[in-house]
């Protein structure tokens, strides 16, 4: 085995996630795998999912691999690092190079570097791969590939960035064959009745919240044509007949002529499959959603983040919290389930804006929401706002950016117990509406950068 694709996402490690029981494929590593396998260099990918370190370990031993890829990301990093130096101690494993790409990399390249990995990929991982696995294996020089990072002499170096890749459709799709869907499809259906499978139609965002990380595929805007999109899902249908799609993009209807191509390729092929997506309330009105209910569309994901037009403002969010609002009320009337995503504990936020906030869900009423306390991701424009106001920054190796806390308003406690109250009065508001408990509300308190925009790789 010349190259090995890998992650250090263990399923059963994450309590959170464990209770969910809502497990989803490493959709990146099959972007990559599907991209090597096109230009002729061979590879496996090892899924950790549903696995363990030990089992892992036991296979790199057995298998001998020259290179090892590792995605990481803010939730894996530390199991990585776990990796990188359990591979590198010890001879058992051969003397593989390991390479490392994934959003957390871009900000932290120096901390990386440190762990003993040999090589990062910095932004877009596909091309640039391709071209160092070749130069490993053929033992050329490597310091004109675009996109890397290495040591040389204790020294950092950095090469010129990678351009990102301009058309979409010249992808492949992902290489779903090397890994066992059966366990995802099976826990899916264990615990929830149906399964769910991921598809990715864009890459990038071109809007400007300030605590999300662009920092793989920036502010930009590149999408696959609907007609491959299209075709894809129908692929998957035929392979493992999932009963939902994920569209894992970061705003489904940011292009309304997309959508409508979209809905127009569906229609031709009479095809029709369930699906839920994340957009933006100023790209939803009421023909978009009716073409969206027409193919499939049963759930979509309206980002708000607070209650408070102070607060939205603060983000750079640059939307009214009133369109937000009616943008969830269409979807209810439509017959769509909705849902938002609340952060509390954001720079500047007090009391009044948790009560708005509070009042935002009462008068919005959507089906389902996620809530997570505001933390600083390293290169947002959040972390750069705040970077002198940190009152907590654990060792880097062994914690994550949601340890990072700051000077706040109110002390971290006072969101804590502000997370709670949301949930005890939005419940009590909705039992009153409903006469009974509200069977819908599945408040899930996660992080939205690392269980939305990694879902990407999120």
């Amino acid at each position: 085995m010349n190259i090995l694709l890998t992650h250090s996402y263990f399923l059963l490690e994450d309590d959170k996630e464990a209770k969910i029981m809502k497990p989803y494929a490493p959709l990146g590593l099959l972007y990559v795998s599907a991209y090597l396998k096109e230009k002729g260099q061979e590879n496996a990918v090892f899924d950790s999912t549903f696995s363990t370190f030990k089992k892992q370990l036991e296979f790199i031993k057995k298998n001998q691999p020259e290179i090892i890829a590792i995605y990481t990301n803010l939730m894996t990093k530390i199991n990585v690092i776990k990796l990188i130096k359990e591979l590198k101690n010890d001879y058992v494993y051969g003397k593989p190079k390991i390479i490392l790409g994934g959003p957390d990399i871009t900000y932290n390249v120096k901390n990386y570097l440190n762990t003993g990995v040999d090589f990062l990929i910095i932004g877009e991982g596909e091309q640039t791969m391709f071209e160092l696995c070749n130069s490993i294996l053929n033992k050329t020089n490597y310091s004109e590939i675009n996109g890397i990072a290495y040591l040389k002499e204790h020294e950092v170096i950095k090469t010129t960035s990678r351009m990102r890749m301009k058309e979409m459709k010249d992808l492949p799709l992902p290489n779903r064959g090397a890994i066992n869907f059966q366990p995802y499809l099976d826990t899916w259906k264990k615990y929830h009745g149906k399964n769910s499978m991921t598809v990715s139609t864009q890459r990038g965002c071109p809007y400007t919240c300030k605590w999300c990380s662009t920092a793989v595929y920036g502010q930009s805007y590149r999408r696959r044509p609907a007609k491959l999109v299209v075709e894809e899902l129908m692929m998957l249908k035929n392979e493992y007949n999932p009963d939902a799609i994920w569209f894992v993009d970061d705003v489904f209807t940011v292009s309304h002529k997309w959508i409508r191509e979209f809905h127009k390729e569906m229609k031709l092929q009479n095809f029709k499959i369930d699906f839920e997506c994340i957009t933006r309330a100023e790209r939803l009105n009421y023909k978009i959603l009716n073409l969206l209910k027409d193919v499939g569309c049963f759930r979509i994901w309206i980002g708000a983040e607070s209650g408070s037009q102070k607060i939205i403002d603060a983000m750079d969010r640059r939307v009214d919290v009133d369109v937000v609002k009616n943008a969830i009320k269409k979807t209810n009337e439509l017959g769509i389930e909705s849902g938002t995503f609340i952060m509390v504990g954001y720079p500047g936020e007090d009391e009044i804006d948790i009560n708005n906030t509070i009042q935002y869900l009462k008068d919005a009423n959507p089906t389902q929401y996620t809530i997570t306390i505001a933390y600083p991701i390293k290169g947002t424009s959040l972390y750069n706002e705040i970077e002198d106001k940190i009152t907590l920054q654990p060792n880097w190796e062994i914690s994550t950016d949601r340890d990072i806390d700051f000077k706040r308003t109110y002390s971290r406690k006072y969101y804590d117990y502000a997370v709670k109250r949301i949930v005890n009065e939005v419940n009590q508001h909705r039992e009153k509406l409903n006469g009974n408990h509200f069977n819908a509300l599945k408040l899930k308190t996660k992080s939205l950068t690392a269980n939305l925009l990694m879902k990407l790789n999120k």
